[in-house]
């Protein structure tokens, strides 16, 4: 096995991801579906399953509470995943991702969960930066649940400023605007173009757009390096290394759910066993596109991310 080092992700806002197929979606109908298909899922979730998938090694820190809390620690357990559960304030959410077979659409419902207030936020914190490991990384990826305002990931970056660990973000919304303007940097910061061009107030169209809007947010103290991803364009990074290009394979998109964090577990993984950023960049371009040619909620095959890593494209920009 390829050594790396220690991987703690983490999700705050987990979900049993159930997906479903009718005939055709409309609205004041009786929608017959397929038998639904479960999933455990939240971003630090499945950025851990595809480590896994990809041969590596992970600690999954999780907030679970109720009966669906137990259902996907169970689910974790059968899994094979390292699993730190934790208690959240409620029961653990659920979402819906319903294809319409008719047009191939897919159409994604996605609920809040429990409500977090100070004292949740403070023994997450704690948690997080107890089970953090010199040397490592700590992966924070997916939405914050109700109750944890924008600026935790800030906080947390100092609490693990002392060299603990290294801390990588993939968030969005309020605290996604939060991290762009602040001054206290996160190692790795990654965004998608939609976000990438709403905190820049214009579109990217171009692959030096993007790279020139990421080494701004760099220069801006925002990041040590930022991630864009543009899709089918594949994704760019920005960081003290410069800028660099990562293609996308050429594939059939049946499913994007799950390709931004099977970038992630490509990315961070290769960084983790002591790759240069840009071969990490090709890692996680590889392990997205194998995600986007699995339907639903299933993540990336090895089998597809390694072919498509050994062909990959990478371009200093």
């Amino acid at each position: 096995m390829t050594q790396q080092s220690p991987i703690l992700t983490v999700t705050l806002n987990p979900a049993l991801d159930l997906s479903t197929a009718a005939d055709q979606v409309r609205p004041d109908l009786k929608l017959r579906c397929d038998k639904p298909v479960a999933d455990p899922g939240g971003g630090g979730i499945n950025v851990s399953r595809a480590i896994k998938i990809m041969g590596g090694q992970s600690t999954a820190m999780v907030a679970l509470g109720g009966a669906t809390g137990t259902r996907i620690a169970e689910m974790l357990k059968a899994d094979g995943l390292s699993v730190t559960r934790l208690t959240a304030p409620g029961e653990t959410r659920q979402s819906l991702a319903v294809t319409d077979r008719q047009t191939g659409g897919q159409y994604r419902f996605v609920m809040p969960g429990p409500e977090w207030h100070t004292t949740h936020v403070a023994d997450m914190m704690s948690a997080i930066t107890e089970s953090a490991r010199a040397g490592g990384w700590v992966v924070v990826s997916g939405s914050n649940p109700p109750g944890v305002a924008p600026g935790f990931e800030q906080m947390l970056t100092v609490r693990l400023n002392d060299g603990r660990a290294k801390l990588l973000v993939d968030t969005s919304g309020d605290a996604l605007r939060a991290l762009a303007g602040s001054s206290i940097p996160v190692d790795v910061l990654r965004m998608d173009s939609h976000e990438a061009e709403g905190l820049a107030g214009r579109p990217l169209p171009l692959r030096s757009d993007s790279a020139a809007f990421a080494a701004g947010l760099v220069r801006d103290g925002a990041a040590k390096s930022v991630i864009v991803a543009r899709g089918a364009d594949g994704s760019v990074v920005a960081g003290p290394d410069g800028a660099w290009h990562a293609e996308a394979a050429k594939v059939r998109v049946v499913s994007a759910v799950g390709a931004g964090d099977s970038f992630v577990a490509g990315f961070v993984l290769a960084m983790a066993r002591g790759e240069h950023v840009s071969e990490a960049l090709a890692l996680g371009a590889a392990a997205a596109s194998a995600a986007v040619m699995t339907p639903a909620t299933e993540l990336c095959h090895g089998h597809d991310v390694e072919r498509f890593h050994a062909e990959r494209v990478v371009t200093r920009l």
